[in-house]
């Protein structure tokens, strides 16, 4: 969970608001810190990276799959014009985030953050695609011919990332999100992750109350 010295609402959206109103024109610059890894941890990376299911929107009601589709579409219509394209992204988006056990309204949240949703961004420090995955990772997962511009992969590396991260922290978002852009400890990227995910990409099906959809704490991603 995000931690309590996260800047207070008011003033976090004051320090972040310029950025997102920016649309994140460049690539936010995630870079990953390499880190020597346990032959049992690059193996289980290894294949959870190369499990190359067709995606699906894997959410059970229809009615529900429709709605989320519906609504996720219409707001990255204005950075995606093409509909199959969105469709595409936004289906293999919420598959690769549910595969890692993340949420994919947060994985929205990281991808306007990191690339605003732009296939080929490349930050400063070399990291690539939409999700910005630092180049050395497919050497240390052993995939040394994979494509970090690809859609599914980069998404699918992407999300393993995290989740990793997530699982070394036990749980803590904050240090995690700092794992993933290279700086852990610091809250002005989990910052900017946090109010992208709360502010665009926050989502409950219609058919919930008024109630029951007004937003909680932020949720644990703890397994």
């Amino acid at each position: 969970m995000l931690r309590a010295l996260l800047l207070p609402p008011r003033l976090r959206r004051f320090a972040v608001a310029a950025v997102l109103a920016a649309g994140c024109s460049a690539a936010w610059g995630g870079a990953q810190q390499y880190e020597p890894l346990a032959a049992s941890v690059r193996a289980a990376l290894h294949a959870a990276v190369s499990d190359a299911r067709a995606p699906e929107l894997p959410i059970a009601d229809a009615g529900e799959r429709a709605q989320w589709l519906a609504e996720m579409s219409r707001r990255l219509q204005k950075r995606i014009p093409d509909a199959d394209y969105r469709t595409e992204l936004l289906t293999s988006i919420h598959y690769e985030a549910t595969r890692a056990g993340l949420d994919p309204q947060l994985v929205l949240g990281l991808v306007q953050v990191e690339s605003n949703f732009r296939k080929y961004a490349i930050s400063t420090a070399g990291a690539r695609g939409f999700m910005q995955v630092m180049p050395f990772w497919i050497q240390v997962i052993g995939r040394p011919d994979d494509n970090l511009f690809h859609l599914r992969t980069n998404l699918r590396y992407g999300c393993t990332i995290l989740r990793h991260y997530l699982d070394i922290e036990r749980g803590d978002l904050y240090r995690a999100l700092g794992r993933y852009n290279g700086s852990l400890g610091k809250p002005e990227y989990p910052n900017l992750v946090r109010t992208a995910w709360e502010r665009d990409w926050s989502w409950k099906p219609a058919r919930l109350t008024t109630a029951a959809a007004e937003p909680g704490p932020l949720p644990s991603l703890s397994r």
